[in-house]
């Protein structure tokens, strides 16, 4: 069965469409647009008209992708900036007249339960145990901890994620120490003293953790993480993304990212396994009915 979501997050707007079946995904076709709906946007504040009417142009094109190559099944979802806004309900209404795209807009606990299960199914090995996942976005980062039989059996989600982070501390390009420091200290002030179930091991997903794998590997530790921080702040960005092939927006966001998923590892006390799969992955699967 071939399944697609839509998935519209403070940074990007994605589409994901999976050949699903017997609990497994096989991509097939995978896009991304930078829509930013977080960019400056403060908190309280309604999302402008003309980013309604961009974000809706991308998801009309990207639900036409996932039609032309055959998807049987599309859900499309929304994350953190839609569901802080104060306009949310008329921004689901222009998608849905520009696109014809219903949008369900997600609360944290929701967004957490389906990052979770799209991680620990995407893996590709056995997972025993206690697992933990991160899923830092633009806009907000969720934690869960569960097992593959059971699910999540604690969550949280928070109001700190990279398009956030960025937009608050990073000016200079590429970031200065300073800049640096005051990210790292928002970021582990966040999670400071929260009382978190410690798993056995951990996965990370969202843009930061697939980003991150192209410049450190699959694993993010103390080592890894000096040497991503070393690389991102001693080139500008677009020599970054030159170099390792990624959006100069992305690398922008990455810093900030990568910092916050430092955050969530010590929080956890345990280091990160860059994941292959999130909320996305975990939409299609159930869709398909692989709860």
């Amino acid at each position: 069965m071939l399944c697609a979501c839509i998935d519209i997050g403070s940074n990007t707007t994605r589409v994901l469409v999976a050949e699903a079946g017997a609990g497994r995904l096989t991509e097939v076709l995978q896009r991304r647009a930078f829509t930013r709906i977080g960019a400056g946007l403060k908190p309280g504040a309604s999302i402008p008209g003309p980013k309604l009417e961009e974000v809706a142009s991308v998801v009309a094109e990207q639900a036409g992708l996932a039609a032309s190559v055959g998807a049987t099944r599309l859900r499309a979802v929304a994350t953190a900036a839609i569901r802080s806004a104060p306009n949310r309900e008329a921004f689901c209404s222009v998608i849905a007249q520009r696109s014809g795209v219903e949008i369900e807009i997600l609360d944290g606990k929701e967004e957490a339960r389906l990052a979770f299960m799209g991680a620990t199914r995407t893996l590709g090995r056995p997972v025993d145990g206690v697992v933990g996942v991160v899923d830092v976005g633009g806009g907000s980062t969720e934690i869960a901890v569960g097992t593959l039989a059971g699910g999540v059996s604690w969550s949280a989600s928070f109001r700190i994620g990279s398009g956030f982070l960025a937009d608050a501390y990073l000016r200079s390009d590429p970031p200065s120490a300073s800049e640096l420091h005051a990210v790292s200290q928002h970021a582990h002030g966040v999670f400071e003293g929260l009382e978190v179930p410690i798993p056995g091991c951990a996965v990370a997903v969202g843009g930061s953790a697939t980003s991150l794998r192209r410049l450190v590997g699959a694993l993010l530790e103390p080592e890894t993480l000096q040497r991503a921080i070393r690389v991102l702040s001693g080139a500008s960005c677009d020599d970054v993304a030159q170099r390792f092939g990624l959006d100069p927006e992305r690398v922008r966001l990455l810093p900030a990212g990568i910092l916050i998923l430092d955050a969530a590892s010590h929080c956890l006390s345990q280091p990160l396994q860059i994941g292959r799969g999130g909320l996305r992955e975990g939409v299609c699967l159930e869709l398909a009915g692989g709860q």
